[in-house]
Order: structure tokens, then sequence, then C-alpha cells
């Protein structure tokens, strides 16, 4: 059984014991978080749209962190013109513990 789920504008694919990283939800380790934002669940047959109307997933927090640093460098040639910026995720590490359909 799996579910497709919409979370910080991004959608995934999750099953029962996925772990994943999410954006920042901004919750404590141990603590339940329920995603009612449910686009479509398989459970021997697809189901979306108003079959998934009250349908949930609910996960546990593990942690929260940040990722690692990716670097954003953009030169122009024979400009003298450099940028370098730095960027670190804020995410939220999840497992995901039941799918309710």
């Amino acid at each position: 059984m799996y579910a497709i789920i919409k979370c910080g504008g991004k959608q995934y694919k999750v099953s029962e014991g996925d772990i994943l990283n999410v954006d920042k939800l901004s919750k404590e380790p141990k603590e339940a978080v329920e995603i009612t934002d449910v686009i479509a669940v398989n459970d021997g047959a697809l189901k979306t749209g108003k079959d998934v109307a009250n349908a949930t997933v609910t996960a546990e927090v593990i942690v929260e962190g940040r990722d690692k640093k990716v670097i954003i460098y953009k030169k122009r040639r024979r400009k003298d013109s450099k940028l370098k910026r730095g960027f670190r995720r804020s995410f939220t590490k999840i497992r995901i513990t039941k799918i309710a359909a």
C-alpha cells in the first residue's frame, strides 16, 4: 500500500515505514504529524479525487536539521563579474507510521 502526499509544495510517494526529508515543519522529535493533503492511495486499486477526501497519513518526527551547503557560482566571461553564494536547506526528517484511506 502506498500514498502520494503533498507536503511543502512537493509531492512524495510514501508507504508505511518510509523515512523522508520534507521542508521544515517546526515540530519536536517524537511528535506526531498528520498530513491530510493526500492526492492518491493505492491499496490494490488506485483511488483519487473524492475517494481519498478523508484519507490521512500519520508520520513521526525523527529530527530537524540542515542539508549540506550547495554553492551557486555565476560568472560572466571577460567582464570580471563573479558571484558566489551558498544555500543550506532546513529540513525535518519524518517516518511514515500509518496510511488511513
